[in-house]
């Protein structure tokens, strides 16, 4: 087994293998660029560290790995569409530098290269990928549907909330966990259990960035804390809030939520106020530990050595501390 640190440089060296850019050029060379951008290249990290733990050599699963972190990034540069963001990880976003015709056949040619890569594989691998990647590329497509719709709803409700997460967010994750298990050959039941991991893990994530978004250290959160706030996104805090403060309270989250004042410190303190108040703040704090704690025990039922065991709930940890 590596270490994460060593299975990221090793997949990175491949990504830089595999990306040259082509002609077309102003087909070829957008992705070239979106892929160099960086990130933390969570998804085939784990792809790679799955294999091992099922007793694969990791460069076996580096073609899978690949097409998740190619899949992943094809959703980032339709996502900066929608959104008509400007900037992606401090860089100018694909359909600012070139445009977005160009953004959107560049995406549409990642996707199409990620399913090729499943080429690679013998029949059964191939099959059981494509499967897997068909069922969670519609569903993160799915979640993002979900979370444009949840923009002008005001009848939104925590189990959907939830649903949109695990569909955006998660389920990616779970399926970089059980590619590798495909690869190395394990049991259904195990790459099953893996995948429940990854998804349970990636649903506290996910639940812990809403809550660093409102409360986090700016220092170490890596964004602007209220963001979310400031944008009117109904996150978990707000839908909790919601359901659980008075009817005075209520109505000021309504109103708050629905203006954009040019000085944001009173909007946010006064929300921030409401979800404290409310109790959201412990309700997040406990949705978060459960799901974390469901991720954890799944890692019981699945057949691999305690020392595998501890290296995956070593990097469950390490992906929820943040500082608060």
């Amino acid at each position: 087994m590596h270490s994460i640190a060593q299975y990221r440089t090793k997949f990175i060296s491949y990504l830089e293998s595999r990306t040259k850019t082509k002609e077309p050029k102003n087909l070829y060379e957008p992705i070239t660029y979106i892929l160099g951008l960086g990130g933390k290249r969570l998804r085939p990290v784990l792809t790679l560290m799955a294999a091992e733990i099922f007793d694969k050599n990791y460069s076996e699963a580096l073609d899978a790995a690949l097409a998740i972190e190619v899949f992943h990034n094809f959703s980032l540069v339709h996502d900066d569409i929608m959104d008509a963001a400007p900037l992606r990880r401090g860089k100018s976003t694909v359909h600012e530098k070139w445009d977005v015709n160009t953004a959107i056949l560049s995406g549409d040619a990642m996707l199409i290269t990620a399913y090729q890569l499943f080429e690679n594989y013998e029949v059964n691998i191939f099959r059981d990928l494509a499967r897997l990647f068909g069922t969670t590329a519609l569903q993160v497509c799915e979640g993002q549907q979900y979370d444009v719709d949840f923009e002008t709803r005001e009848d939104v409700t925590v189990p959907e909330y939830l649903k949109m997460i695990e569909y955006k967010t998660a389920v990616l994750v779970g399926a970089a966990l059980k590619m590798g298990g495909i690869v190395a050959g394990a049991s259904e039941a195990d790459q099953n259990h893996i995948y429940q991991f990854g998804r349970n893990l990636g649903i506290a994530f996910q639940l812990q960035d809403d809550y660093l978004d409102a409360f986090g250290d700016p220092k170490t959160f890596g964004k602007q804390v209220g963001g979310d706030i400031i944008a009117n996104k109904k996150t978990f805090l707000y839908l909790t809030a919601c359901e659980l403060a008075s009817e005075e309270q209520k109505r000021a989250l309504e109103h708050l939520f629905s203006i954009y004042p040019k000085d944001v410190t009173d909007k946010v303190n006064t929300v921030k106020e409401i979800f404290e108040q409310s109790t959201a703040v412990e309700k997040t704090q406990e949705a978060i530990k459960e799901y974390t704690h469901g991720a954890f025990e799944v890692l019981d039922k699945l057949k691999i050595s305690a020392e595998k065991r501890a290296l995956l709930e070593t990097f469950g940890k390490q992906l929820m501390h943040r500082e608060a």
